[in-house]
């Protein structure tokens, strides 16, 4: 493991800033936040600027932005502190702990009725085949992504998606068998809708207050919060948008039960998750990057806008690395976190021993984490000793 060298952290700041104000000079980009930190805290660096919203006030540190599906580590994290106390078994069917019903003829392939044979363990890994209550079209029709903007804004349930996704859309291959060497995963949202609704069917809690409990309040995180939960409308938030659109959709926002955050509490996340400081059982946090399986290359319009190959997922976890082919004459080491769709990230470098936290806040820029980190980590491998 190479650490950054301690004499040279001014020359690294300076880097950092001229990058950061790169990310700016992208087409469809108003703001862009930038997070580092060191494992043993010797180094950290925040760079946050641009517009917060369509009025044009200043953007910085302290103000929370939309993390999208970077959401689906804390998720994870909490599933993952209900199987430290043996109230949640990964292998078991996941309808074991949802609430009655809601796995019925949700998975029918076919023919077979798979549903009660999905376990949380398939949940969390992307390995169930139940397709993305968002991005994917029903026969004939369009999905919830494509009608955004023709709809009303209304808050959707998740009893309510999951029975859309019951009615209308079509699984895509059966669960996945462990005991094989190579498993296939598709991207899904609504897999991580489901464990959400897990955790508030354990818990008789909304997930906001599971999230205090086992999160913010062990960490100390005040800014981190859902939207819609009580007492976050007067908290003041970046916007994110849709080429120059800010995305103007509250209920809908809602609805995808993602997160707001700031980089400073990004990282302090991270840095608990990966040392296992979060957790009662220190080695809880290795089964979140043990088992990867690669993601398939896209080959239909759904799939091309979800993570796909060379992404490799874990337990609720991304790990990803550059293929030699795009840098045949270094090689630029992984990192393991998790994307969002606003091209945001939050990755861990073990090489380095570096958290990489941001933002762009837009969704056409959601590939972005995937070539600018690759540059990033280039960089700093020139500042390490």
């Amino acid at each position: 493991m190479k650490r950054l060298d301690p004499n040279r952290h001014d020359e690294l700041k300076k880097v950092l800033n001229s990058m950061h104000k790169k990310l700016l000079d992208k087409n469809g980009v108003n703001h862009a936040v930038v997070g580092l930190l060191t494992g043993d805290e010797s180094f950290k660096w925040i760079g946050a600027a641009g517009k917060v919203d369509s009025i044009g006030r200043e953007m910085d540190a302290k103000t929370p932005f939309f993390i999208a599906s970077v959401t689906k580590l804390y998720i994870t994290a909490a599933v993952l502190k209900l199987v430290e106390r043996e109230s949640v078994d990964l292998d078991r069917p996941a309808s074991k702990y949802l609430p009655e019903g809601m796995m019925d003829k949700l998975h029918v392939h076919k023919g077979v009725d798979y549903s009660h044979q999905i376990s949380v363990r398939h949940l969390l890994t992307h390995s169930s085949g139940i397709p993305d209550w968002l991005e994917d079209r029903p026969r004939g029709g369009k999905s919830i992504v494509d009608q955004i903007g023709m709809e009303e804004d209304r808050l959707i349930s998740i009893s309510e998606l999951v029975d859309m996704v019951k009615s209308k859309l079509q699984p895509h291959f059966t669960p996945a068998a462990f005991e094989d060497k190579k498993i296939r995963i598709r991207y899904s949202d609504t897999n991580f809708q489901l464990l959400i609704a897990l955790l508030e069917h354990c818990f008789d809690k909304p997930i906001y207050s599971i999230f205090e409990d086992f999160i913010y309040r062990p960490l100390g995180l005040s800014s981190t919060f859902h939207p819609g939960q009580p007492g976050s409308e007067s908290i003041d938030r970046a916007a994110f948008w849709v080429a120059k659109m800010p995305f103007d959709r509250p209920a809908l926002i809602e609805s995808f039960r993602d997160l707001y955050s700031t980089a400073d509490e990004l990282l302090i996340f991270m840095r608990a998750l990966i040392s296992g400081d979060l957790f009662e059982k220190p080695k809880t946090a290795g089964l979140l990057i043990n088992n990867w399986n690669r993601f398939s290359f896209p080959l239909d319009s759904a799939a091309f806008r979800l993570p796909s190959w060379p992404i490799q997922y874990g337990l609720g976890m991304m790990r990803w690395e550059l293929p030699r082919i795009y840098s045949p004459f270094k090689r630029i080491p992984p990192v393991v976190g998790h994307t969002g769709v606003t091209g945001s990230w939050l990755f861990y470098c073990q090489a380095y021993d570096l958290y990489l936290c941001g933002t762009v806040s837009q969704l056409y820029h959601a590939p972005l984490p995937y070539r600018w980190i690759p540059q990033l980590l280039s960089k700093i491998e020139k500042f390490t000793a």
